[in-house]
């Protein structure tokens, strides 16, 4: 599809008097309208709004793909071209992102990068060759602002799995799981934990700065910045105790495949007796696959994980959170010819580190260029929403100006610092990085397209720039990159 139409939007929303970033550029890119081709694809999907039972006293309106929650599990093979026809029957315009695939930008998913608008009423064709290999997703990428029916706050989220060349590992059976929680609501502040991420350590000229930014906020009398929250939460769109129970049979062997489709929140998953090895994540092999008892989350990240099932019962496999678990953030696995009430045991305190599957002597070599990012909060500075800056540049919607410039097959290191107590889950499209140091400690050999920068913490993480135009990197939680926690590169 070529750029011909562009995009004018009216009645910008507005809270408290003020507007908000809602609204879309002037001169976005949209698709114009065009026939069913003649040729069939290879796999449709429908954005459209319906209905969701997540439990029969809980039904929720929302925008899905192909009428259900998750999405339909799309299974690829790798370096096989395949044909996607998306049909947007809301009236809004919708972008459809293939989250963590090296695609070109027309089919990426991203109007910061250019991806032309799946228009309203009407349909795109994508054609593409799937890769890498392993777990990714795709989901809906617009700017939601105070809107919380748009966006990843919606149920657009879907599992895509790239079959590799190679034979993927032992195991019985695959099973997919897509956390996510809905009915969201603005909140001020709100008890998410933080201190699970190690190394812990904190970076105090970046903690002097934040904390000096939010006294000085608060001593002019702003409140603290809008959050979001949620009154229902699911795995697989079923509230726990309200779906299928998982069945499972001594001795076997489970691969999950676990995606974080959260619009904001950062998840956990423990299943009580059983502990999770961890094969991939984000889709990539780990270079020490090991076992662990609790998985961490944050927002659109992605674990692959082998449970032998070896202690038989009726569990429950939830958020270690009970408010979360107890409003449905969970599933039940039943074993064969077990019975009773599904049995909950919370796991004792695990820090969760990247650094457990990396490389065991990691000595990363020398980028050609290193690129310093500095992440900042401005509390409650847009209508009561907190604005988000890179290097002191909240990202401008109306402009979409590339901040960094990058040269074609160079190997970059983006030194993240963060000047904020939130945790950051960073994503940078078309791409994936290794990690190559965490709080000042060395690693290397996990590579990710998103990982989670914690609250007054540094991270480094190493790619190399291969993919020409324009790829944008941001912080995966809705909430912050609708307020200006987004940056553009632009490789030549």
């Amino acid at each position: 599809m070529k750029r011909r139409d562009f995009l004018q939007l009216s009645g910008l929303a507005t809270l408290g008097g003020t507007v908000l970033p809602l609204e879309r550029a002037l001169s976005l890119p949209v698709s114009t309208p065009s026939p069913v081709p003649s040729t069939p694809p290879d796999h449709t999907l429908l954005i459209a709004r319906s209905l969701v039972e997540l439990a029969p006293d809980r039904i929720v309106s929302m925008t899905t793909y192909n009428g259900q929650f998750p999405g339909p599990l799309l299974r690829f093979k790798e370096g096989q071209p395949v044909v996607l026809d998306v049909y947007n029957d809301t009236d809004t315009p919708e972008q459809l992102h293939l989250h963590g695939q090296t695609v070109p930008v027309d089919v990426d998913g991203a109007a910061e990068e250019g991806t032309p608008f799946i228009p309203p009423h009407g349909m795109r064709r994508l054609a593409f060759t799937p890769g890498p290999a392993g777990l990714r997703f795709y989901h809906t990428h617009v700017v939601a602002g105070s809107d919380l029916s748009l966006g990843q706050y919606s149920g657009q989220v879907g599992a895509v799995y790239i079959e590799p060349k190679q034979d993927p590992g032992a195991f019985d059976r695959e099973v997919f799981l897509v956390l996510k929680e809905f009915d969201p609501f603005f909140s001020k502040g709100g008890d998410m934990a933080m201190d699970f991420l190690q190394p812990g350590a904190r970076n105090h000229d970046l903690e002097k700065r934040g904390e000096a930014a939010m006294k000085r906020s608060l001593a002019n009398g702003s409140a603290h910045g809008y959050e979001v929250g949620y009154q229902a939460f699911a795995i697989n769109g079923r509230m726990l105790g309200h779906g299928d129970p998982l069945q499972v049979k001594p001795g076997e062997r489970v691969m999950f495949h676990i995606i974080n489709g959260s619009a904001t929140e950062i998840r956990s998953l423990a299943l009580p007796g059983h502990t999770f090895k961890v094969v991939a994540l984000d889709g990539n092999p780990v270079p020490r696959p090991a076992e662990v008892p609790v998985l961490w989350l944050g927002t659109a990240e992605r674990i692959s994980a082998l449970v032998e099932m070896k202690h038989p019962g009726v569990w429950v496999m939830g958020d270690l959170a009970d408010d979360d678990r107890e409003r449905g953030m969970g599933i039940v696995v039943e074993y064969a010819g077990q019975h009773g009430k599904p049995r909950w045991e919370k796991p004792k305190p695990f820090a969760w580190d990247y650094r457990r599957f990396a490389k065991a002597d990691a000595h990363p070599g020398n980028p050609d260029e290193i690129i310093e990012m500095t992440f900042a909060k401005q509390n409650a500075a847009l209508g009561g929403f907190n604005r988000w800056t890179i290097n002191d540049v909240a990202f401008d919607m109306k402009a979409m100006k590339p901040q960094f410039q990058l040269r074609h097959g160079r190997r970059y290191r983006l030194r993240m610092q963060n000047a904020s107590d939130d945790i950051h889950p960073m994503h940078l499209h078309r791409h994936s990085f290794e990690i190559t140091r965490i709080a000042g400690q060395p690693t290397g050999g996990v590579i990710k397209d998103v990982a989670m920068l914690g609250g007054y913490q540094t991270m480094e993480v190493d790619f190399v720039a291969d993919q020409r135009g324009l790829s944008l990197l941001h912080c995966h939680m809705q909430l912050h990159m609708d307020f200006g926690f987004m940056a553009l590169f632009d490789c030549v």
